[in-house]
């Protein structure tokens, strides 16, 4: 634990607790909304093969998690560690473009 706040910049171990809760918040409220977007659209198991059903479900998911995340880090007061974060993962995803340089 030490080697990860240390890693991660953090000072408190409120602060580690603080960031896990927005993880765990941010990974089931979109993954939440990517079903509901799909259902919305008609697309669930019962009537998409797995491969494709999997495929969308992902390309959903990946884009909307870091701005999820921006804004429950920023509601939950560690912007400071989520933005820097979240950037750095739209700019692998190729959605850098968002952010200025």
């Amino acid at each position: 634990m030490k080697n990860l706040k240390k890693r991660w910049g953090i000072d408190s171990n409120l602060q580690f607790v603080i960031i896990f809760v927005v993880f765990a918040i941010n990974g089931s409220l979109s993954a939440k909304l990517s079903g509901f977007v799909m259902n919305f659209f008609g697309i669930n198991y019962e009537n998409t093969h797995w491969i494709p059903y999997y495929i969308i479900l992902l390309l959903l998911v990946l884009p909307v998690y870091p701005f999820l995340l921006m804004f429950f880090g920023y509601l939950f007061g560690q912007s400071k560690f989520f933005f820097p974060f979240s950037k750095k993962m739209l700019r692998s995803m190729g959605l850098g473009f968002f952010f200025k340089k």
